[in-house]
């Protein structure tokens, strides 16, 4: 699931805008991952719980048809590259 990242502690890493004094904070709302299992493909979403409670029924419902797009293209994009390098080779019938 999602996850927040604390600051670096680099010497260059940037300060806040808003507060030149703070670290930045990297929190990661929402994440795809695509997976493979011998030639079968699949695209997983998640996103923060607490943007998910921040969202209206009505924003959720968007956020969920668009991922769906995103995951059905990101999925069907590996499958054909996984298909270029990985052939699947021809069988004894």
């Amino acid at each position: 699931m999602a996850r927040a990242v604390p600051p670096s502690e680099q010497p260059n890493t940037p300060a806040s805008s808003d507060n030149p004094g703070d670290p930045t904070w990297e929190v990661e709302l929402l994440r795809v991952l695509v997976s493979r299992k011998g030639t079968q493909v699949e695209a997983q979403w998640a996103i923060h719980p607490q943007l998910k409670q921040d969202l209206l029924p009505a924003e959720w419902q968007e956020v969920v048809e668009l991922m769906a797009k995103a995951t059905d293209i990101v999925g069907e994009r590996f499958s054909k590259a996984l298909a270029q390098i990985d052939p699947i080779p021809p069988g004894n019938a």
